[in-house]
Formats: C-alpha cells, sequence, structure tokens
C-alpha cells in the first residue's frame, strides 16, 4: 500500500517527502545542524510553519534507519545543562537521496507543459 510517508520497493523503504526536506535541509547547514536550526531552514525555504515535533520524530526515524549520525555538543548552561543533539547525513543517506532524485527525474521527464518550461 502507498502512504504519504514511504513507498515500500522490495525490500528497501523510498524517503518520503518531508525525509527529503529534513536531509537536505541538513546538508545545507552542514556541522551546525541540529534541530532548531533544520527547522528554521525549513520553514525559511519552504516559506510555511514546520512543526517541531515533525523535526524530532523525522530525525529520530532517520537516524534509526542509518540515514543520519548524531553526535552530543557540551552541555550549555542557557540550554539548562543539556547537550545540544548536532546531526549529519550518513553516506546511505546521500546515497538514497540521489536515488530518489533520479526517479523524480524520470518521472518528470517529458513533462515539460506541467513544468512550465
Amino acid at each position: 500500500m502507498i502512504n504519504a510517508y514511504t513507498v515500500d520497493m522490495g525490500n528497501q523503504n523510498l524517503l518520503g517527502s518531508f525525509e527529503q526536506l529534513v536531509l537536505l535541509a541538513v546538508l545545507q547547514i552542514g556541522e551546525d545542524a541540529y534541530a532548531p536550526a533544520i527547522r528554521e531552514r525549513l520553514e525559511t525555504k519552504m516559506q510555511r510553519n514546520v512543526a517541531r515535533g515533525a523535526v524530532y520524530v523525522t530525525l529520530d526515524r532517520l537516524e534509526q534507519r542509518g540515514l543520519l549520525a548524531s553526535t552530543s555538543a557540551p552541555a550549555e548552561p542557557g540550554r539548562g545543562g543539556r547537550p545540544r543533539r548536532h546531526v549529519a547525513v550518513t553516506p546511505e543517506g546521500v546515497r538514497q537521496l540521489k536515488e530518489v532524485r533520479g526517479y523524480l527525474d524520470a518521472l518528470w521527464d517529458g513533462l515539460d507543459t506541467v513544468r512550465g518550461d
């Protein structure tokens, strides 16, 4: 069954659209990528509100799938002594992003009237 988050292709799940957006935001931000910065990047680029919880849940899911890796920065007094969780896209995450982009490019091919080209 197809849903809004993943498409089952045999033993692999394709990235959902929000997962793609999160991974791309992490890549754009670089080594300073952490949840609030990712949310801000998404809201700026998409020009719409992004739920804080959606970002955290997606980061956890992507890390569980091995598409993100996280590290904890030293605790900060301004954060009540809590460490900041930085994330980075893994090589597998980059591979899956490229794979999905290839599928999308192939499906958009020939649809110039829809694309406005």
